[in-house]
């Protein structure tokens, strides 16, 4: 039975080929906010370069891996954050303060914690990856 949660879904298959050294995989399906996390996922340097593949349904993602993703994952319920709450959070979610991100979606957009620290917004918890 297909997962319904598309996010899950993104961040299992990253994980599972990752683990098995893979150079990239295919997510299916593809979504907005799939897109945006992506999109900070490689910004701050855990996946390489990823394009959108129209199949004329629901699209997919096929994504080029660099080996640097130990963990990742959905974060659900999506809590919400306040701008200086952020620290709790890394300690539940992340290893080590410094060591990994938190992906948070605020009116500003998606971005990671340390982004939104800088900024100076809050919004709400989507996943991490360390």
């Amino acid at each position: 039975m297909p997962s319904n949660n598309v996010l899950a879904n993104l961040f299992s298959t990253i994980y599972n080929n990752e683990v098995r050294n893979k150079k990239d995989c295919l997510v299916v399906p593809a979504s907005k906010l799939g897109s945006a996390v992506l999109r900070s996922m490689q910004k701050n340097k855990y996946i390489g370069e990823f394009e959108f593949i129209d199949d004329g349904i629901a699209g997919k993602f096929k994504i080029q891996l660099l080996g640097r993703i130990n963990r990742c994952g959905v974060i659900s319920p999506r809590y919400s954050v306040k701008k200086n709450e952020f620290i709790r959070w890394e300690r539940q979610f992340l290893p080590a303060v410094g060591v990994g991100i938190l992906i948070v979606s605020t009116p500003d957009g998606v971005m990671s914690h340390i982004e939104a620290q800088e900024k100076g917004v809050g919004g709400r918890l989507v996943g991490y990856v360390y």
